[in-house]
């Protein structure tokens, strides 16, 4: 059974370790501006949730990449960006509908979550269980609209 991200906004508090932990885990520096995985505030409702990439069974970011540089990890079923196939043309980051591709202006190529390998270090750092790591039946687009209007953000749902 494959594994995904689960991220209960309820038990989020905003304290940014996820961001850290990802800027660390990948470029060795706690530079939040650097992680893919963001934490957003809805100012309405002063909610504040983690997202990041949901790893679409779709893959429209896989689908639209026009030199095959983002692949599926048979082993953890993140969709991978090969940055030495890369080309940096940002196709991907117009195709994915949620924002979560990422054009890293220091490299020239785009960044997106690869669930570190399958030991997520959000999920690690993360010390409110905001975000675990679980089966991946668990979570999906159906789950984000639920939050979205459980939020009363409903036309992020739309």
């Amino acid at each position: 059974m494959q594994k995904s991200l689960h991220i209960n906004p309820d038990k989020c508090t905003g304290c940014l370790q996820c961001e850290m932990a990802c800027s660390y885990e990948h470029y060795g520096m706690f530079n939040p501006s650097k992680s893919v995985i963001k934490v957003f505030e809805f100012h309405n409702t002063g909610k504040k949730v983690p997202y990041t990439c949901t790893q679409c069974a779709e893959a429209w970011c896989l689908h639209a990449c026009p030199v095959d540089a983002i692949r599926l990890d048979a082993a953890t079923g993140a969709k991978l960006v090969f940055q030495d196939v890369c080309v940096g043309c940002k196709v991907c980051t117009i195709a994915c509908p949620f924002g979560t591709v990422n054009y890293v202006q220091d490299t020239g190529k785009v960044h997106k979550c690869d669930l570190c390998g399958g030991d997520p270090a959000c999920a690690s750092a993360c010390p409110t269980g905001a975000i675990t790591y679980v089966d991946a039946d668990w979570t999906g687009l159906d789950k984000m609209r639920q939050w979205a209007a459980k939020l009363g953000n409903t036309e992020a749902a739309a």
